[in-house]
């Protein structure tokens, strides 16, 4: 069993670190808003520290899943951030998703220090995080994976070490890419079948078991036709997500037309207050004039 900080308690953050207090780690937690932090001990045990250098000092391992590049910058070199107080051959996970720039940057600084660091970005949604099944994207040094990725499986259905410092970002990106295209496609797919007067639910169970199943179909389908977006992936991280997405595309000259149009599809729903609408909300775009 091992010592771990856990920096940051989110919709994603908090389960995680409740797998990791659960398997018998001794876990201490940091978030910027203490109370949750508070709530998280009192839910889970552990213990709670008030700037991440207290929650990092003398821990084995230290994970972090915070919102953006200012913020993991924030809690790892910025005042009182962890990478001032680990020790020499301790090892910083982040699942943040984050630029690969950012990645590589604090890697070279974490190497600096002795200290290990992965970028581990998550995918399988605020239900993966709870239920435990997240697949974890995995850039740096495969020594220091081999120590972290024993401790991740209390979260993980699948972690994979994909390259250097940088690969696990860029793995998130390929995986947004992805995934824009299709919640696009089932967004039209799904109105087309309005539009013709199918009955959508019964589309949906043939299609599935077909060339044209994919998790989005399974999981956000049927929530497409009842015009429910209230949860999930909010359409403000995605659009961070496929900004990022297209920086590095300009960086390594890749074409990526379809994700800068779904880009903008995502930005007409922002701007008719569906900021916080799950990503699957690119239905309510299409049907909102019926």
């Amino acid at each position: 069993m091992s010592k771990i900080a856990w920096i940051g308690l989110g919709v994603m953050g908090g389960p995680m670190a409740g797998h990791l207090q659960n398997a018998g780690h001794s876990v201490t937690v940091y978030n910027r808003t203490a109370h949750r932090a508070q709530t998280w001990v009192d839910t889970h045990g552990g213990d709670m520290a008030l700037t991440p250098a207290q929650a990092a000092k003398g821990c084995d391992l230290v994970f972090a899943c915070v919102g953006n590049d200012d913020d993991l910058k924030s809690v790892t070199i910025g005042e009182n951030g962890a990478f001032s107080s680990m020790d020499e051959g301790a090892v910083f996970v982040d699942h943040t998703t984050a630029s690969a720039s950012v990645a590589r940057e604090l890697y070279a600084d974490a190497k600096s220090r002795g200290i290990g660091f992965i970028d581990a970005p998550v995918s399988g949604g605020q239900a993966g995080a709870e239920n435990g099944v997240l697949t974890v994207m995995c850039g740096g040094d495969k020594d220091i994976f081999d120590r972290a990725a024993p401790i991740i499986d209390a979260y993980a259905k699948s972690c994979k070490l994909l390259g250097d410092a940088g690969a696990g970002q860029l793995t998130k990106m390929v995986n947004q890419i992805c995934i824009a295209g299709v919640v696009q496609g089932l967004a039209e797919g799904m109105n087309f079948a309005q539009k013709a007067g199918l009955d959508g639910d019964a589309v949906l169970d043939v299609i599935s078991k077909g060339a044209a199943g994919s998790w989005q179909m399974e999981n956000r389908g049927s929530t497409m036709l009842k015009d429910e977006f209230e949860f999930g992936f909010a359409v403000d991280w995605m659009r961070k997500d496929l900004g990022m997405c297209l920086a590095e595309a300009d960086q390594n000259e890749a074409s990526l037309p379809l994700t800068a149009l779904v880009d903008q599809f995502y930005k007409e729903v922002q701007s008719m207050g569906g900021s916080r609408w799950d990503t699957s909300s690119l239905m309510r775009r299409l049907t909102r004039n019926k």
